[in-house]
């Protein structure tokens, strides 16, 4: 029994060596003693070991307690080792734990980790009672498989079954409402924060920053961080905000609240810096992240990880440094991964060069062979210079490969519905009238100077053709739509997935100071505020 005492009190320190030399040095054991050394392992993320030894404890004819079942089933999540969780499955079957909370909630996080999703909900719908963990572990799986309208729905269905949410839940709906840039249930969500007292957390503080953020909503960032109580975490906020910034294409106003955190002596870390690159990368302050990059290790001993080399990249590469960027790709401390290689690829775009795009392209698909993203930006750099033979060439060698290209969507949000489009989209109910309306707004747009921007489309097809297609792009027909159906005071916000072409920014640009409506559109790498035709970006995306 002391021993057992011991062992605790060891794993209770942070002592994971002294708990497992007294486990060894014990000549006989008790089920206790196996349930904290099996617990202790994984706590400990020896995950490996943990399911070693909790393998060696069922042959030796011990029945795990409630709590190590929930350690090793944790554990295999971790290792994506859905075949020893199917075991431990049924090992908790045997043992009468399979409709525990601790044991059902661990059970269904494992096998949705492993992407047995329907698996993780059956045993979460076989449970009698559902706890708050067991409802978060839904909503988890939700999120972890890319499905943000399912954590939503799943939370409904959580206030309907009247279990009351806790910060973990928050953060996971808010950052739903993020992906889908759903501002109007954002809203609401935020309001049920508030009125559950919770907006002094700060991992529920930093969502909030980033939904608003990402729904377009800057100053309600802004206004989040001011408002929020500063704790332990607060140097998480203030990265929050930065990168708020940043994705916003305020660079400026990030160095400012980066110069203030130091002032304040609030801590920096990695995320701060990568925040403060990405910022000064979106607003083609080259000289300015370039300084930022040499003081991480020098002032405040960050070292550098391959997420802030991406960065660097992007900002020299964007700043026309092509050569400069390649270099530093090649002569860096770290391995590169197919991201840094696309960032490279995507500056190669912006300034046409087809050859150091070819030797980017080239690394991408060695890392990733089935990557789309990088065989359409090389096809379109060839499309650019009218080399309709290596364009060819480029989509002969996808079909071959089956690599499918992304499709170009973007929405609206109207009323808490989101309404999606496609470039030239006829399924809408309203198609013909957005057709209609695209139309007369084109000839108003001509007008007023507007000239269809025949190089961003990249098939080669006659001019009438091409006009016709530019005018069809998803982005237009969202902000049409939106035009058409809100009041004539109302800023419109559409998001896109996919980056907005040169054609459709110069668009926008005359939309706005026609219409007088301030539109502004997130595309998959920052927002785009238009007013007044003139845009935040001041035409550097």
């Amino acid at each position: 029994m002391s021993r057992n005492i011991l062992i605790n009190g060891y794993l209770n320190i942070g002592d994971l060596e002294g708990a497992r030399k007294v486990f060894e040095e014990m000549p006989e054991r008790n089920v206790a003693t196996w349930n904290a050394m099996v617990t202790g392992l994984i706590k400990f993320e020896y995950n490996e070991d943990g399911l070693g030894l909790f393998k060696e404890m069922h042959e030796v004819g011990f029945l795990p307690d409630e709590y190590a079942l929930g350690s090793v089933l944790r554990g295999c999540a971790s290792l994506r080792a859905l075949h020893a969780g199917q075991q431990i499955h049924a090992c908790a079957v045997k043992s009468g734990f399979e409709l525990n909370l601790v044991v059902g909630s661990s059970l269904a996080h494992m096998y949705m980790k492993c992407g047995s999703l329907e698996e993780g909900e059956g045993v979460i719908s076989s449970m009698p009672i559902c706890n708050v963990v067991a409802w978060n572990t839904l909503i988890a799986g939700k999120a972890q498989h890319g499905s943000p309208e399912g954590v939503l729905d799943q939370y409904n269905m959580m206030k309907i079954a009247a279990v009351k949410p806790d910060r973990i839940t928050h953060v996971s709906v808010i950052t739903a409402c993020s992906d889908l840039a759903t501002l109007g249930q954002g809203q609401q969500i935020h309001a049920e924060v508030i009125k559950a007292g919770a907006t002094s957390a700060v991992s529920v503080v930093s969502s909030l920053i980033s939904m608003y953020s990402k729904c377009g909503c800057l100053e309600d960032s802004f206004k989040a961080f001011t408002e929020c109580v500063d704790g332990e975490g607060d140097g998480v906020l203030w990265s929050s905000m930065i990168a708020a910034y940043g994705f916003h294409g305020q660079g400026e106003r990030a160095i400012e609240l980066f110069k203030k955190m130091e002032i304040e002596g609030v801590e920096v870390n990695d995320v701060t810096y990568l925040s403060l690159l990405y910022a000064c990368s979106h607003r083609g302050l080259k000289d300015e992240g370039l300084k930022f990059f040499d003081s991480m290790v020098e002032k405040h001993g960050v070292k550098p990880r391959l997420e802030h080399y991406t960065c660097m990249v992007d900002l020299l590469g964007r700043s026309g440094c092509l050569k400069e960027a390649e270099m530093m790709i090649r002569s860096m401390p770290l391995k590169a991964d197919a991201v840094i290689w696309k960032t490279l690829l995507s500056a190669c775009k912006i300034h046409k060069n087809a050859d150091m795009a070819r030797r980017a392209a080239e690394e991408v698909l060695k890392i990733d062979p089935q990557d789309s993203a990088s065989y359409v930006l090389l096809s379109n750099i060839h499309a650019s210079a009218k080399r309709w033979q290596d364009v060819s060439k480029v989509r002969k060698s996808m079909r071959e490969k089956q690599v499918k290209k992304e499709p170009g969507v973007s929405w609206v949000e109207l009323k808490n519905q989101v309404h999606q489009f496609v470039m030239g989209d006829k399924s809408h109910q309203y198609s013909k009238e957005i057709n209609a309306y695209l139309k007369e707004l084109t000839v108003e747009m001509k007008l007023r100077g507007y000239v269809p921007d025949m190089g961003s489309v990249l098939q080669d097809m006659d001019d009438e053709d091409k006009e016709y297609s530019l005018a069809h792009h998803s982005e237009k027909l969202a902000i049409a739509f939106a035009l058409m159906n809100t009041a004539t005071d109302a800023p419109i916000r559409v998001m896109k997935n996919l980056r907005v072409c040169s054609d459709c920014h110069l668009a926008i640009k005359y939309i706005s100071e026609i219409k007088k409506r301030e539109i502004i559109v997130r595309d998959a790498s920052r927002f785009h505020d238009f007013k007044n035709g003139q845009c935040s970006c001041g035409d550097y995306w």
